[in-house]
């Protein structure tokens, strides 16, 4: 149960506590030590020129020079404690969020996207710039002021008047930008989504002449968003102008006034002096939230994301590791549908299999095959019933752990940019050489790989865009079979096979048979069923039959005959 709204972004802050307190502590010295020029300002006009002290100027240089150079030293440490503690938020989250992106793929379907990761480095960067320097100095804007005011109390009047005008440029320019860099933002992911699909999908795109429209919908997209940053730019640059002037408008004036005080004698010249740099040191950090207001607003946007997706996301809780499978199957009243969905897609689907089994199910397209697999693989959680293996649900298994026991080909095969062997392996930290080349033979793809540039070395580009979709898809089965998982769930192996690959199909399913796995095929073409045992028969998302192949198949073919009779009669009856 989360305590509280992004409390996982809030703790990975809580992480960076000691570097930010220490970022605070310099912070302070820094800007205590801020007021050395000013004096040294002050001593050089009231006692050096008035004295012609050598040795006095002399002793003030040497005594300033060392501060200076201690303050630059707190500075470079401050930048680069904030600089960690950028780099700590993003170890804490980074993994975590990635697990996310493709959870909550799965979770909503709606393909997601990898803006999170973005998020994380908008904020990373952020802390690692020059930001969060103007909230660790604001508090100490009254004390120069205080200072100021020590000098002469008309003196403070001017700049705390300037100050108070600079704020309130710095709201009005939180207020004036925020909607449109929000709006911005949004219409630059939809055009970013559009370009995206539009990349994945190239070849649709050119062979069916798509590509006007759909740079269309990017054009409107992307123009909404230029727009919309123009108007925000424009904005933040008027106030940003206004606020140079007025700095520009205060330097004077207090200069001025301090010239006039100086006249009058109330105060020295030194402290004319002391006071314009004083008083400049006073407005820097609003000048620097000003400058930066852009990105703290990006990073707030990134932090309420991340907090959000995190919320939508839960870590999954830690499971007690199960001992491996050793190959019992029990699908318990199945009732389920994609995540999200308002309607079950697949009901009253039960049966069970056993070590050494294959069993194959068929039915029409939209018969609910893909969701029934990515039910037995875990992908997809059930809303009735229970997917069993070795007696325990899928949601008890850990996931890594389940994954080691699951090989799934799923309809539309993706592979990842990598070697072939990266690929089979499943991108595993130290993958069994011989493990590759075994899973490779049992899928009949071996010797097609040592055809291929640099064999198992050959990178497959983007996707496995270097190779055919036949070549793709007996890759996938590869990679289904590496490391001899106890259960091997196939949807649509033979969809992009040609005979050849049939074969090394059904010799792969019968391996694994052979040696105590269990195979579940989804299929359309009957040669994907050639080496099963089982059939379960599924129309409109229900269980019409299942058992024994030879069975099953006779009783399709008694009641597909006893319907041709029917019809026969009926047309007999009905003839003139």
């Amino acid at each position: 149960m989360r305590n509280s709204p992004h409390s996982e972004v809030r703790a990975a802050f809580g992480l960076c506590r000691g570097n930010l307190a220490m970022t605070g502590v310099f912070s302070f010295f820094i800007n205590l030590l801020m007021l050395s020029g000013p004096l040294y300002m002050m001593q050089v006009y009231d006692r050096v020129l008035t004295s012609r002290s050598v040795s006095t100027l002399v002793a003030l240089s040497i005594l300033v020079g060392v501060l200076l150079l201690f303050m630059g030293a707190l500075e470079l440490i401050r930048s680069r404690l904030l600089v960690r503690a950028g780099a700590r938020i993003d170890a804490a989250l980074g993994t975590r969020v990635f697990d996310a992106i493709l959870q909550r793929r799965l979770w909503r379907g709606d393909g997601g996207s990898a803006q999170p990761l973005n998020d994380l480095r908008t904020v990373r960067e952020f802390l690692s710039g020059q930001g969060p320097f103007a909230f660790f100095d604001a508090p100490w804007v009254p004390v120069y002021l205080g200072v100021i005011f020590l000098l002469h109390p008309l003196l403070f009047l001017v700049a705390a008047s300037g100050a108070l005008v600079l704020f309130i440029v710095a709201l009005l320019n939180e207020t004036l930008t925020r909607k449109p860099l929000a709006a911005s933002t949004h219409q630059s992911f939809e055009s970013t989504a559009i370009a995206e699909a539009g990349r994945r999908n190239a070849e649709a795109v050119q062979a069916m002449g798509l590509l006007p429209g759909l740079r269309k919908r990017w054009l409107e997209h992307h123009g909404r968003a230029l727009r919309f940053q123009g108007l925000a730019s424009d904005r933040a640059g008027t106030l940003s102008a206004t606020s140079k002037t007025i700095r520009l408008i205060l330097q004077s004036a207090i200069l001025g006034v301090g010239a006039w005080l100086a006249i009058q004698q109330v105060i020295t010249p030194g402290a004319m002096i002391a006071a314009s740099i004083i008083m400049g040191r006073a407005l820097a950090p609003v000048d620097q939230a000003i400058g930066n207001w852009r990105s703290f607003i990006g990073a707030r946007t990134a932090y309420r994301r991340l907090g959000t997706l995190l919320e939508e996301v839960p870590a999954p809780p830690v499971r007690l590791r199960l001992p491996e499978a050793q190959g019992h199957l029990s699908v318990q009243n199945l009732i389920a549908g994609p995540p999200e969905a308002t309607r079950a897609v697949v009901s009253g689907i039960a049966f069970e299999l056993t070590a050494g089994a294959a069993l194959g199910v068929i039915g029409p397209s939209a018969s609910g095959k893909s969701t029934l697999a990515r039910l037995l693989t875990g992908v997809w959680w059930p809303q009735v019933g229970a997917v069993r293996l070795d007696g325990a649900t899928l949601e008890q298994w850990d996931s890594e752990a389940l994954g080691r026991q699951i090989g799934y080909l799923p309809q539309d095969v993706e592979l990842f940019t990598g070697t072939v062997g990266e690929n089979i392996s499943r991108f595993a930290d130290d993958p069994d050489p011989d493990a590759i080349v075994a899973a490779a033979r049992t899928a009949g793809v071996h010797d097609m790989i040592l055809t291929l540039p640099d064999g198992y070395n050959t990178q497959i580009g983007d996707g496995g865009s270097k190779l055919s979709g036949g070549q793709r898809q007996r890759l996938g089965l590869a990679r289904a079979l590496y490391g001899d998982p106890v259960l091997v769930v196939l949807d649509e192996p033979n969809a992009n096979l040609d005979a050849e690959g049939d074969l090394a199909l059904t010799e792969a399913i019968r391996a694994v048979k052979a040696r105590g796995g269990m195979v579940i095929v989804m299929a359309h073409r009957p040669s994907a069923i050639e080496a099963v045992d089982w059939l379960l028969v599924l129309q409109n998302g229900r269980q019409q039959a299942f058992g024994p192949k030879a069975d099953v198949l006779a009783a399709r073919t008694r009641d597909a005959a006893a319907i041709d009779a029917k019809v026969t009669q009926l047309q007999q009856r009905h003839a003139p």
